[in-house]
């Protein structure tokens, strides 16, 4: 077999003028310096976190709506600006998790050792016991006076990990603190995560809560014509890509994230191919792409049991089950358990599990009015072709479907 030689590939491409500017302006990490259509948000963030630059203690916030509505990306603005105004006397400090992370926030451990490290601390990333690391952490806390802002962001994530004990330690932590003062920013996609928490838990969480609703798609124009000026070359851009890019966006929830994805990837398959300009095409190509990587991804990190329920549903769905009920599920989603060692959860949990599948696009729920018998949900997969079988790897990978 001839070598491979990819020097001649790297050289073309090195060689060739790229279509952006740049194009870490479409990433999810980008602050822009102007975040439009929520102006209004920001400024109810920044209104309940102001209290830090007189050392007093700011109030707990809860923030959800759906996903790609802009919550992150307005907290760090704000959380940003009010660090720039005390950075001289330094008596605010930011943290930022994302629960969602590998090897975060998995453990209690994981995340207390990650907040000491964000503060100076090194730890060791294991070998101590759990309530030694909390004496750190919390020393860490009170070694100065100041106001430590806690950011967990897609919190409800963290809650299905580890539960939500860490949570009422932390949201209790300044009845202890003599000199600190700690407060907390919950970020989440789901608001009804909330029902299931310790009471006490919820209400100190929930001290401020701020709800974002989707973009429709003449904002999400607006923010795609602000971040492709940025990003890239003047002339690159067809008429009605953007257009395009944001009604497709604003069909899924008016999510700003999707349509600066769409932007990105298509900006890179027209590199990849030598091309010159982005056409609507490219944008077809991008959707096409996006949803394949995207539902990947979303399968691979669900808990074992959600792969579980999903797996039963695409097992039903493949036998010709065309209207697909809660019970349907549960039966079949008892026996995966049994093959695999799974403890089963109630039917109850399983039809919650049924409605966060719902609610990431992966499977279609439609309740059905059945007169004075009541209300029935039915439900699809809204997995075909190259998504489905990708789908299907993951969960043969986890032992729970046969080749």
């Amino acid at each position: 077999m001839a070598q491979l030689n990819l020097k001649d590939v790297f050289q073309e491409y090195s060689s060739k003028k790229s279509v952006f500017m740049n194009k870490d302006i479409l990433s999810d990490r980008h602050v822009p310096d102007i975040l439009p259509h929520r102006e209004g948000k920001i400024k109810q963030i920044a209104k309940t976190i102001a209290p830090a630059l007189r050392g007093q203690r700011v109030s707990n916030v809860f923030i959800y709506g759906c996903t790609g509505t802009g919550k992150t990306v307005s907290v760090k603005y704000a959380t940003s600006e009010l660090s720039k105004l005390s950075r001289s006397s330094e008596k605010i400090k930011i943290l930022y998790i994302n629960c969602k992370m590998k090897n975060v926030s998995d453990t209690e451990y994981r995340l207390l050792a990650e907040l000491s490290r964000s503060l100076g601390k090194e730890v060791p990333a294991t070998g101590l016991p759990t309530d030694h690391i909390y004496r750190i952490f919390f020393g860490e806390i009170d070694s100065r006076k100041w106001s430590v802002i806690l950011i967990l962001d897609e919190i409800d994530a963290l809650v299905k990990k580890i539960g939500d004990g860490i949570l009422y330690n932390l949201t209790r932590i300044n009845q202890d603190l003599k000199n600190a003062k700690l407060s907390i920013i919950g970020i989440s996609n789901d608001i009804s995560f909330t029902e299931n928490l310790d009471p006490r838990v919820k209400s100190s969480l929930s001290e401020e809560e701020i709800i974002f609703p989707p973009y429709n798609a003449n904002q999400l124009r607006d923010i795609l014509d602000q971040r492709a000026k940025e990003t890239f070359t003047n002339g690159i851009l067809d008429s009605g890509v953007i257009s395009k890019c944001a009604a497709i966006a604003a069909q899924e929830h008016g999510d700003a994230r999707r349509a600066l994805d769409l932007l990105r990837i298509a900006g890179e398959i027209v590199e990849r191919e030598g091309g010159s300009r982005i056409t609507t095409e490219h944008i077809d190509k991008a959707e096409s792409k996006l949803d394949l990587d995207r539902t990947a991804e979303v399968v691979k990190t669900q808990p074992k049991q959600s792969q579980a329920v999903l797996t039963g549903i695409i097992r039903l769905s493949e036998d010709g089950h065309e209207k697909i009920q809660t019970g349907d599920v549960f039966s079949i989603y008892e026996r995966i358990c049994s093959e695999n060692s799974l403890k089963p959860l109630t039917q109850r949990r399983v039809s919650d599990l049924i409605g966060e599948l719902d609610m990431l696009g992966i499977i279609n729920v439609r309740v059905i009015s059945r007169g004075r018998y009541g209300r029935t949900r039915e439900i699809r997969t809204r997995l075909a072709g190259n998504v489905l079988n990708k789908v299907k790897n993951i969960l043969r990978n986890q032992g729970l479907l046969e080749n």
